[in-house]
């Protein structure tokens, strides 16, 4: 990995020359002033003069090899409906899929500027491989879904044990985590295992929670009036390890545990809208709660896309209109949300530009009409640009995507069409 020098970029409206060694940020000065010590030779220079450095985006809850499945199961009458045409073709789906379709997927997270995906999959170890070679920071998933089935629970213990096991192998950054589906999915027994399991081991543990009005009528119908969250915190499942995917149908109760817990919540408001699963996202209350507040995308068969500019974009417009305050979700806080709060959830050093921190940096081209105004930059960004605006993007501290080439795309494309087969 060699080091890398961004010249004259434009950093919090200042312009920086920017040193990248091994995969961090070694050093930032002011354009031309020079660093502390010499350039090592053989640094990879870019010339970066009307471009701008953010921080790689953190889309904190994605299925990424459904990036083969757009467009399946459209105009669902519902969720379950949906979920039951998706099962049906993951019956035929193998390993091969699952590689492609992550290559697939990190293709487009690399193009749109993300550089962190959290992954809620199947076949771990060929999620994982696509996505080392592709360059990106992966959270890789063992998924629990065992559906009230002791022998189908006995065997994901197993697997996912061994799959633990395997995951320590890993050198590239890739970090392993614990899914269990959600409460409507998952046994008691295993939900209360999977929490152990990740605690003991320091994992995260994934779940998708009080996603539909219907998944809170049903737990409540069976749990003695409990909503999912307050059904895992009295099993002790919540914690500050449990990144919780949509967290939509809550009450002030619900709200106030997230927080208390510091859950992280995230939100992913295209595949929640396009579902028609609800759009009342309460983020000012589980911000002023204390829960840590995260974007995501949901997989491409609900979201059809894995542009996390966009997802900004719907998220702050939606949140303006039911609740009618044009301040809701400000520019610096839904920033936040696609940024630093990944980093937070996950443990990882990142999330911001600054010396010492990850090296995850998407490069915009500004020379375009939508930053012509003198509007602030984020402004028109997140409200004007496109995600085509990304001319580059650095991951670990190496190129990923220059000048919007990304290596290897026509050998995915071909790899793609080859598996859909499976599911045709």
């Amino acid at each position: 990995m060699s080091d890398i020098v961004l010249r004259s970029i434009t950093l919090d409206g200042k312009a920086s020359d920017i040193l990248i060694s091994s995969d961090r940020i070694s050093e930032i000065v002011p354009a031309g002033h020079g660093f502390s010590s010499d350039v090592p030779a053989g640094a990879e220079e870019m010339d970066c003069k009307g471009k701008t450095a953010i921080p790689g985006f953190y889309n904190m809850h994605t299925h990424a090899a459904m990036s083969l499945m757009r467009g399946i199961g459209e105009d669902a009458a519902n969720l379950q409906d949906w979920l039951n045409m998706i099962w049906m073709k993951e019956k035929n789906i193998g390993a091969d899929f699952i590689y492609w379709g992550t290559k697939v997927a990190c293709l487009e997270m690399i193009r749109t500027g993300t550089t962190t995906f959290n992954d809620q999959y199947w076949f771990q170890e060929a999620a994982h491989k696509a996505a080392a070679e592709m360059g990106i920071r992966s959270v890789i998933s063992y998924v629990i879904l065992d559906r009230n089935d002791p022998e189908e629970a006995a065997r994901q213990r197993e697997q996912c044990e061994k799959s633990y096991e395997e995951s320590l192998k890993w050198n590239d950054g890739a970090l392993f985590e614990v899914s269990a589906h959600a409460v409507y999915t998952v046994s008691e027994e295993m939900l209360l295992w999977a929490a152990e399991f990740a605690r003991k081991r320091s994992l995260h543990l994934h779940i998708h929670l009080c996603e539909t009005r219907k998944e809170v009528e049903d737990c409540r119908s069976l749990h003695g009036g409990l909503s999912p969250v307050e059904y895992l915190d009295r099993l002790g499942v919540l914690g500050p390890n449990v990144i919780a995917a949509h967290t939509l149908w809550l009450s002030d109760n619900d709200v106030r545990l997230l927080g208390e817990h510091g859950v992280t919540c995230v939100h992913n408001i295209n595949s929640n809208t396009k579902l028609a699963s609800g759009y009342k996202f309460r983020y000012n209350e589980l911000r002023d709660a204390g829960a840590n507040v995260c974007l995501g995308t949901d997989g491409c068969a609900s979201s059809n896309n894995l542009d996390l500019l966009e997802a900004m974009k719907t998220s702050a417009i939606v949140q303006k209109a039911w609740r009618d305050d044009t301040h809701a979700m400000p520019l610096g806080e839904l920033f936040s949300l696609a940024t630093t709060n990944g980093a937070r959830a996950l443990s990882l050093d990142g999330g911001v530009i600054a010396e010492g921190k990850l090296a995850d940096i998407s490069i915009v081209d500004t020379d375009s009409t939508f930053f012509l105004s003198p509007a602030p930059f984020l402004a028109n960004l997140v409200y004007s640009a496109h995600s085509d605006c990304i001319d580059s993007v650095i991951a670990g501290g190496r190129f990923v995507m220059k000048h919007r080439k990304v290596e290897g795309e026509s050998e995915i494309l071909e790899g793609a069409r080859m598996v859909l087969k499976q599911i045709s």
